[in-house]
C-alpha cells in the first residue's frame, strides 16, 4: 500500500465507523464485515473478496494506534483525499502549500531538491516515504528530519487444541487470525500449554517496522495411558505384590502399537520409574525416552489359601519396623 493509497482511501468508511471510533468499535465492526465478505462465504464472488480485502487493508490501519495516528494526519494533510500533484513552479497543491499548512505560513525558507529517482522522482510519494519511513511509495529511505520512526508490529495470540498423537508427532492447524486463514505447523512433542512463536505472522508494522509475531498456545488432549514430560512419554504400569518382590519381566505397550520388555528388578517399590531408552517422542535432537512408573496393586479379595500364606509371610517379617526411619526423622 503506498502513500497515496493512505490519501485517497477512506479507512473510516471502509469499516463504516467514524473518525473517533474507538478500539472496540473499530474492532467489532471489523468482525461483522469480515464475517459478511469472507471468500469462504462468498465463493467466486469477486466484488465480496475485494471488499474483504479492503476492510482487511482498513483494520489493519486503525487497529494500530501508531499507524492510525499516521493516517490521520496525511489524511488532514491533504484535505481528506485529494491527489497532490508537485507543480514545477511551486504553485497551488503543490509542496509548499502542502507543508505551509502543516508548519505556519507559507513555509518560504523550506526549500525541496528533487535528486534524480527517475520518471516523476522527488514527487509527494517521496516526501511521504521519508515521513512514514518507507511506505509512502516504491522508494524506500530512512526516516529523516520529522519522518516517523519504525515500529515493530504487535503480536497476535492464538489457541490451538490438538490430539495426543498429533501434538507427539508434529502437525499443522488451520487457524484464522484477524480474518486471516493460516497454515500453522506444529513441532513434534508439543507439551499442554506451550507457547509456539511464528515470526512475521502477527499485525502489520508501520513506518517500515518488521510485522509482529503469532503466538499459539497449544492445548493437548490428554490420553488414557500417556502423558507428555518434553521429549519423554511418561505412563504408569500396574504390577502385582509379587512381581514387585521377586522381581520379574513385563511388556509394556509402546504409543506406536508395538511392545517392549521391562525388567522390573526384584525388591521394585511402588512409584519407582524405570526407563526405556529411545521410545519416547521423535525429535530433531533424537527420540526421548519412555518413562514407566510402577505401581504395585493391593488385591482387594484372598482366597483362604492365599490369606493363609500372606499371613505367614507377615509373621515370619513381624520383626522388621518399616516406619522406623520415618519415626527417626520426625523427630529431629
Amino acid at each position: 500500500m503506498t502513500g497515496q493509497d493512505w490519501i485517497e482511501k477512506d479507512f473510516y468508511a471502509a469499516l463504516g465507523v467514524p473518525k473517533d471510533a474507538d478500539d472496540a468499535a473499530v474492532k467489532k465492526a471489523y468482525r461483522k464485515l469480515a464475517r459478511t465478505y469472507h471468500p469462504d462465504q462468498n465463493p467466486g464472488d469477486d466484488a465480496a473478496e475485494a471488499r474483504f480485502k479492503e476492510i482487511g487493508e482498513a483494520y489493519a490501519v486503525l487497529s494500530d494506534r501508531e499507524q492510525r495516528k499516521q493516517y490521520d494526519a496525511v489524511r488532514a494533510m491533504a484535505g481528506g483525499g485529494a491527489r497532490f500533484s508537485a507543480g514545477p513552479g511551486g504553485g497551488a497543491n503543490g509542496f509548499e502549500d502542502v507543508f505551509g499548512s502543516m508548519f505556519g505560513g507559507g513555509a518560504p525558507n523550506v526549500r525541496y531538491s528533487q535528486p534524480g529517482y527517475g520518471a516523476g522522482g522527488g514527487g509527494f510519494e517521496d516526501i511521504l516515504s521519508q515521513m512514514l519511513g518507507g511506505q509512502g511509495g516504491a522508494r524506500t529511505s530512512r526516516p529523516a528530519g520529522f519522518g516517523m520512526p519504525a515500529q515493530r508490529g504487535a503480536d497476535v495470540a492464538a489457541r490451538a487444541s490438538l490430539p495426543f498423537r498429533a501434538a507427539v508427532e508434529g502437525s499443522t492447524v488451520e487457524l484464522t487470525v484477524d480474518g486471516r486463514k493460516l497454515t500453522v505447523r506444529i513441532p513434534a512433542g508439543v507439551n499442554d500449554g506451550q507457547k509456539i512463536k511464528i515470526r512475521g505472522r502477527g499485525r502489520p508494522g508501520s513506518g517500515g517496522g518488521p510485522a509482529g509475531d503469532l503466538v499459539v498456545t497449544v492445548r493437548v488432549e490428554p490420553h488414557p495411558v500417556y502423558a507428555l514430560d518434553g521429549a519423554d512419554l511418561r505412563m504408569t504400569v500396574p504390577v502385582t505384590f509379587g512381581e514387585a518382590t521377586l522381581g520379574t519381566t513385563i511388556e509394556v505397550p509402546t504409543l506406536d502399537g508395538q511392545t517392549v520388555r521391562l525388567k522390573v528388578p526384584s525388591g521394585t517399590p511402588s512409584g519407582r520409574v524405570l526407563r526405556v531408552k529411545g521410545r519416547g517422542v521423535p525429535t530433531k535432537k533424537g527420540p526421548g525416552d519412555l518413562l514407566v512408573t510402577v505401581q504395585v496393586v493391593v488385591p482387594q479379595k484372598l482366597s483362604k489359601q492365599a490369606k493363609e500364606a500372606l499371613e505367614a509371610f507377615t509373621a515370619s517379617t513381624d520383626h522388621e519396623d518399616v516406619r522406623a526411619e520415618l519415626s527417626r526423622r520426625a523427630a529431629q
